[in-house]
């Protein structure tokens, strides 16, 4: 099975034409602030503070990538739906976002991530209505699914997959960055796009 062997931080970027790949393929991490985006690529990665949390949340507006492996890069895209954020800064997010899906050429897919607690908000479908209407591939994941029994979160997969309106073989994957769960499923489903994204 695929797994992460090297991990390194390598910059961030405030406009994505300020960085070019070299052409490694390019897995992003999308979700709203708090969410528990940094813990749950730390929790892939096998780094403990390598992807940083922020002590404010919505504070962090940049892009950052981390090489993987020395192969393909993760990438960190700025948290969103922070109550005191200004809407000048709401804006420059959703152009930030709509840049970087729409320029990015080694784009391989997106892991969304929500809360398994809450049922996913608007902000969280337009982020999802984003992927679908660029086209890109993209993996539903509930973070957080150690603060939920097992019927609580068999619901949430529920609600997410019906709020997001996802087709019947597609359902959100429970997470946890605390105890690992469904760390496996993840890198499986990383492994399978970027072998996809060769053919």
């Amino acid at each position: 099975m695929f797994e992460v062997k090297s991990a390194e931080f390598v910059t961030s970027v405030f406009d994505v034409r300020q960085f070019e790949g070299r052409g490694l393929p390019e897995i992003a991490f999308a979700g709203r602030s708090n969410v528990g985006k940094s813990s749950m690529m730390n929790r892939i990665m096998g780094r403990k503070n390598l992807a940083k949390t922020s002590s404010t949340p919505g504070k962090t507006r940049s892009i950052n990538y981390f090489r993987i492996n020395n192969r393909f890069y993760f990438v960190d895209l700025p948290g969103y739906g922070y109550a005191k954020v200004s809407k000048k800064m709401r804006e420059s997010w959703g152009k930030l976002m709509a840049d970087y899906f729409h320029i990015s050429q080694s784009l391989c897919g997106v892991i969304q991530l929500v809360d398994c607690r809450h049922d996913p908000t608007e902000l969280d479908r337009q982020m999802h209505m984003m992927l679908e209407d660029y086209q890109v591939a993209y993996m539903i994941v509930l973070t957080k699914a150690d603060k939920l029994s097992a019927n609580q979160l068999a619901k949430s997969v529920r609600n997410s997959a019906r709020i997001f309106e996802l087709p019947g073989d597609l359902k959100p994957l429970p997470f946890s960055a605390m105890k690992g769960t469904g760390k496996k499923e993840v890198l499986k489903w990383i492994e399978w796009r970027l072998t996809d994204s060769k053919g």
